[in-house]
């Protein structure tokens, strides 16, 4: 009989059981659940924000995680005799996107990017435009204030159209399915038994990564000691941010990242820190004045990150066209179909739903056309809370005028649609590119005098809110729809988590700010993208000019480099399909990353995928099933030994120890 169940597939396997209504379907302890995994969650994204900005897939821990915790908490209630309500996947999908929801904030909420931009230490970096009103000091007042008030809005910018994205237009939503998916097979009885190994395997991965980071911090008494500090390939290597500096959480991430992208960010690091900046490094005195600061824009870091910056417009730029073609077509497309089939059309209810749907459609239909979210509700919500963000933002940057955040808020609802389009169809969203082309345009309207660059940077942030939870939670409703979670228990939980997200991000952040010199590009968080972030509103609101000599024409040509390469690869995918050799081209935006920071980090992340690779040619089943959940580990643990190691730097306890590689000229002296 058990085997039976086992081999029933889709929505056959839950036939039997009953789907509560949406409002049982947001519990208490989901709520609480969802509150204690977000903060664990957050905290991975602002560490990762402040170390490379390259942040994973974090849905499968959070799937597993959110399981975990309440298949513990329910197991304990029925052996005293006390559960009331079984804990279901439409209960599940609510605490995974409560989760993603505020995990999405600390991303978006711009700490580790543009709102570090803004302050003054990174505008010291910068020097050009570091003037009183083009930087700001960072309070957790204000954030709190910011965050709220701009992160609602994209919420109810895309509701009206959830119906036509999921059951007109039938977008797959690649993240959104995989997730439903997850989360549809630990509710059956195979599944669990599974999910019970995998946390195991992830419960033993974070011990082992916090007790290891435990292990490192005995070694780290100075700037430049311990493992982190290590030549694996030599101390000229070293120089040049070459090297491997033990971190499990860049080796988990390795592990989540396909290959591609672990190889491109060493291909980016071999000709930036390899090739570009030795040859550059050699023009210093002649291109540049030789007695600058490291890190300073006039000198080689102008170099480093206009290059960057020039490599990730040009993917960007590229990916935006790209997509609004891409969407543009396909709308052309439904269209066409639309007029060939007049019996094909949809109408706002049942008619959806036919004789020859499937069993699994027709429920999935059933439910979710059930729990109605009102136009009516979605436009005056948008519209009091865009007045809100409208008088409050102006206030908190005087820079950025009431018309100012008004035009973007006109435009935003357009670029949201692309955006949840687009992520649909390629699991793809550019809502950091549209901010970075927010920040050119309004950065250049205010004008430099006038506070452009703050301006530019806060009009980023409210552009990325608006255009990134919209496809979040156009991802939230597919994983709602496979799962017959209730739209309404959807939205709800994903203004529940972005909530949580508004209040637990500026809190961590503010905790490493206090424990650490954020934005450092010499220390342990350097916060890349601020210095990048801050660099597109100086380039827009001052042009070209404050660039060093010959910057630009570098710049210009690896922007059409960044072109070229998503040109050839979109072309050998289109027309090169027997090899697919498209699958070997590189991404310009992971190529861009290291030209800031180094190969370090790359060279982690390409051990993780060594160790996937070797784990795959043993078994790859067992590499499928476990490999998420012990990289999953591996970051959790690495990331949450931050805590106790910031608390030790707060009360002043150093570690006791300095290990620390010289050169035989250096231990001589």
């Amino acid at each position: 009989m058990e085997d039976d169940e086992n081999n029933l597939k889709g929505e056959e396997a839950f036939r039997k059981l009953e789907v509560l209504p949406w409002t049982k379907q947001i519990t208490v302890r989901a709520i609480v659940t969802s509150f204690a995994v977000s903060i664990i969650f957050c905290f991975i994204v602002l560490k990762l924000n402040f170390t490379t900005g390259i942040i994973p897939s974090l849905n499968v821990a959070a799937g597993l995680l959110g399981f975990a915790v309440i298949k513990c908490y329910t197991a304990l209630l029925a052996k005293c005799g006390l559960l009331k309500q079984p804990f279901t996947r439409q209960e599940n999908t609510v605490i995974q996107t409560c989760v993603v929801a505020s995990s999405g904030i600390a991303f978006s909420s711009g700490t580790g990017s543009y709102l570090l931009g803004m302050s003054p230490y990174i505008a010291s970096q910068v020097s050009r435009g570091n003037t009183p009103n083009n930087s700001k000091n960072l309070s957790l007042g204000w954030m709190f204030g910011f965050l709220f008030v701009v992160s609602f809005v994209g919420l109810f910018s895309i509701v009206p159209l959830r119906k036509l994205m999921i059951l007109k237009y039938k977008l797959t939503y690649p993240s959104g399915t995989a997730t439903a998916l997850l989360i549809n097979s630990l509710h059956t009885p195979k599944g669990a038994k599974l999910a019970k190994k995998q946390v195991a395997l992830l419960f033993k991965s974070f011990c082992g990564s916090f007790a290891f980071g435990f292990f490192q911090w005995f070694y780290t008494a100075a700037d430049g000691c311990g493992f982190g500090s290590f030549p694996t390939f030599g101390l000229q290597a070293f120089k040049e941010k070459f090297y491997f500096d033990f971190s499990p959480t860049y080796v988990g991430v390795g592990m989540i990242c396909p290959y591609m992208i672990n190889v491109s960010l060493l291909l980016g690091a071999i000709i930036s820190w390899g090739i570009l900046w030795p040859w550059i490094g050699h023009k210093k005195g002649i291109w540049y004045r030789a007695d600058l600061p490291a890190s300073s824009l006039y000198g080689i870091q102008g170099y480093r990150v206009f290059a960057a910056i020039a490599m990730m417009f040009g993917d960007g730029l590229y990916h935006c066209i790209s997509m609004l073609l891409q969407v543009a077509y396909n709308l052309c497309l439904q269209y066409k179909k639309k007029q060939r089939s007049s019996s094909a059309t949809v109408s706002p209810e049942g008619d959806y739903q036919n004789s020859n749907v499937e069993y699994d459609s027709q429920r999935r239909i059933e439910y979710f056309l059930k729990d109605q979210i009102p136009t009516w509700v979605a436009c005056t919500g948008y519209v009091g809370l865009a007045i809100i963000s409208i008088i409050t933002v102006s206030n908190i940057f005087p820079q950025l005028k009431w018309y100012h955040i008004l035009v973007a808020y006109l435009i935003a609802p357009v670029l949201a649609f692309c955006n949840a389009y687009g992520c649909g169809l390629t699991d793809w969203s550019l809502a950091s590119n549209y901010g970075k082309i927010a920040i050119i345009i309004f950065s250049s309207w205010v004008g430099l005098s006038n506070g452009g660059l703050v301006a530019g940077l806060a009009s980023c942030g409210i552009m990325m809110s608006i255009v990134s939870t919209a496809s979040d939670l156009m991802q939230d409703f597919k994983t709602g729809y496979l799962t017959l979670a209730s739209p309404r228990s959807m939205f709800l939980s994903q203004v529940l988590g972005t909530a949580m997200g508004c209040l637990i991000t500026p809190l961590i952040f503010w905790f490493f700010h206090e424990a650490y010199t954020i934005g450092d590009p010499e220390g342990a968080y350097p916060a890349p993208y601020a210095q990048v972030y801050r660099g597109i509103a100086l380039l827009g609101a001052e042009g070209v000019s404050s660039l060093p000599k010959h910057c630009l024409k570098i710049a210009i040509i690896i922007f059409f480099i960044a072109m070229l390469i998503n040109i050839i690869h979109d072309l050998l995918m289109h027309y090169e399909t027997k090899y697919k050799i498209y699958r070997f081209v590189p991404f310009p935006m992971c190529l861009a990353i290291p030209f800031y920071l180094g190969g370090y980090f790359a060279i982690d992340m390409c051990i993780g995928s060594l160790i996937l690779f070797v784990w795959e040619k043993r078994n790859k089943q067992k590499s499928k099933d476990y490999s998420p959940a012990m990289a999953s580990g591996l970051i959790c643990g690495d990331s949450l030994w931050g805590v106790p190691a910031a608390l030790l730097s707060l009360f002043g306890v150093n570690p006791p120890m300095c290990m620390k590689f010289l050169s035989a000229r250096e231990s001589k002296g």
